[in-house]
């Protein structure tokens, strides 16, 4: 399913920063996964926040493009979360995951912008549901990205899901 509305030039810069993260983290030998935090409120829209995926980098569980993002933003007033787009490389069970479905609900941020939706599917029903704007891209170089790694590191990626390498 994907959102009726149409994309912007602040939705193109949005996953051009999302992607520059994602293929940070793959450069690093990391997931492919990156997430920009787009405010719209002023004048003109502008990156609050942008991360990467760092579960193999730093060991860590919780730094996923996301809640990177949200973490390198700082603290924010409400009034700034709640006229921004998150914007996400991937759609899967760790993009947006229930932790990082669960920061987008807590700080209300109305829209997620995902550059593809093949390779896995996340909480996509629950935002929806709670009256998040959910939009899928289709973008080519977020689905290339994410199949190699895919196929270059199995285990990483099941591992990410949660998952056993069949």
């Amino acid at each position: 399913m994907r959102s009726a509305s149409a994309t912007t030039r602040a939705d193109e810069m949005g996953m051009d920063v999302a992607f520059a993260n994602a293929k940070k983290s793959y450069d690093e030998g990391g997931l492919p996964i990156g997430a920009a935090l787009v405010y719209h409120g002023g004048e003109e829209p502008r990156v609050v926040g942008q991360g990467h995926n760092q579960r193999i980098q730093k060991a860590s569980p919780i730094l996923h493009g996301e809640t990177a993002a949200l973490e390198n933003a700082g603290r924010l007033k409400p009034e700034v979360y709640r006229n921004s787009t998150m914007y996400t490389t991937l759609r899967h069970v760790s993009c947006p995951c229930s932790m990082c479905t669960g920061a987008i609900l807590l700080y209300k941020i109305p829209r997620i912008v995902i550059g593809e939706n093949v390779n896995f599917s996340g909480e996509e029903t629950l935002l929806r549901s709670r009256g998040v704007e959910v939009v899928v891209l289709e973008d080519e170089r977020c689905k290339e990205l994410m199949g190699r790694y895919v196929r270059e590191k199995p285990e990483e990626w099941y591992e990410d899901i949660g998952e056993t390498v069949s």
